[in-house]
């Protein structure tokens, strides 16, 4: 019976979803200028990332110009248009239901412009509809001349009950390495040093917006592996950040990079946690004393099944601010890996590697107070813009 009721409390703490409408990612959606105005609008480009492939329309219509893109089966919950990245490009964008099976996207525009594209790329797990636009003269504005009022009908922008900072959203900082352990050297600075400096500063501008931040240490100190993974669930952490920036051969890798969990690792990291962790230090809320492995294996991986992709969504979110602000990544910029860090169930985990101490331009950027400035609100945005999608999703789930 207590195994039981073990599960069912986890059933509904985490629960499973069936086959939905696609969602929405807004953190992997953006307005974005292309290039230069020279005098007028900028060209833009409309990024919308859904949880799958669905059939879409887009097209212009005037009074003021606007661009209106149709999505089919598709759900935007609670997501604000104004938290969309690059919103304030557009005079106004709202979105919405406007009949049965249908949504729809209005983006008031700067001025008028033609659809130079459309076109839907779809991967395993999400989709992403790119509508690029280019500025035209007003007498080459080509509207679609008998649409009705692309507003009709669109509910007034969800308002969410509240700020990340108002329900005690916890983020928990590890700067990497520390202590007798340095981390990469390079030119006389260390990996351990720059990712302190850096998750300080970071920590700073997240309180400012009253998010709580609890660090795995504050100071040149080592700490454990495994005891970096039990203060993030002390803390209740709701989000747990390792900081790197390592050394890599000169020329095999720049630019930052943000690793998640590899699932294919699932059952050797339970086997793993299960040796090295007390059996009431693996899932926050539950004390798995007393049960045999392969039941606290099952439990770990069904945990997963909720964590796993909360944690790829802030990939997203972060990979998308890093792009937009111009922050440099490595051509691959999100990776997965098995790195202890990430290894923990219960809370949404990414690796980000700043940059690598061995390349000469990365090293100078995390040396740099205004390049480190930059970083910092890039990361501190996708961490409040996520944390605001996951209130969305949690409300969802109430009723």
């Amino acid at each position: 019976m207590k195994v039981l009721a073990l599960i069912l409390s986890l059933l509904v703490a985490f629960p499973v979803w069936g086959n939905e409408p696609a969602r929405l990612d807004i953190g992997g959606s953006a307005l974005v200028a292309t290039g230069r105005g020279w005098g007028g609008p900028q060209p833009l480009e409309l990024r919308l990332s859904l949880t799958k492939a669905v059939p879409y329309r887009s097209y212009l219509v005037d009074g003021p110009p606007r661009l209106v893109v149709d999505v089919k089966d598709t759900d935007f919950g609670l997501a604000r248009p104004q938290d969309l990245f690059g919103a304030d490009l557009a005079p106004a964008i709202r979105w919405g239901p406007y009949r049965e099976g249908w949504s729809r996207v209005v983006v008031e525009l700067p001025g008028t412009y033609r659809i130079d594209s459309a076109g839907q790329q779809a991967r395993a797990a999400l989709s992403q509809i790119t509508v690029a636009l280019a500025p035209v003269a007003a007498q080459d504005f080509a509207p679609r001349p008998s649409a009705t009022a692309a507003l009709r009908d669109l509910p007034e922008p969800a308002e969410l009950p509240a700020q990340p900072g108002d329900e005690g959203f916890t983020v928990v900082l590890d700067p990497g390495h520390g202590g007798f352990d340095p981390g990469a050297l390079a030119e006389g600075e260390s990996e351990a040093n720059l990712v302190l400096v850096f998750s300080l500063e970071l920590r700073a501008a997240l309180q400012a917006r009253g998010i709580t931040v609890e660090m795995t240490r504050s100071d040149d100190s080592f700490v454990a592996l495994e005891r970096r993974m039990t203060t993030a669930r002390q803390a209740r952490g709701d989000l747990f950040i390792s900081l790197h920036a390592d050394a890599l051969p000169q020329g095999q890798a720049a630019g930052a990079t943000v690793y998640v969990w590899n699932p294919a690792a699932d059952d050797r990291a339970a086997e793993q946690l299960s040796l090295r962790h007390g059996r009431d230090d693996l899932v926050a809320g539950a004390d798995l004393t007393g049960h045999d492995d392969a039941l606290t294996g099952v439990l770990m991986d069904f945990v997963r099944t909720d964590t796993q992709p909360r944690s790829e969504s802030f990939a997203r979110w972060l990979t998308s601010r890093m792009s937009l602000m111009g922050i440099g990544m490595h051509e691959r910029p999100v990776q997965r890996a098995t790195y202890s860090v990430l290894k923990s169930p219960d809370i949404p985990s990414v690796l980000l590697e700043l940059g690598f101490i061995s390349d000469h331009d990365d090293r100078a950027n995390l040396l740099n107070p205004l390049w480190r400035g930059r970083m910092v609100q890039v990361v501190s945005d996708a961490i409040v813009g996520w944390a605001r999608d996951e209130a969305a999703r949690a409300a969802m789930l109430r009723q």
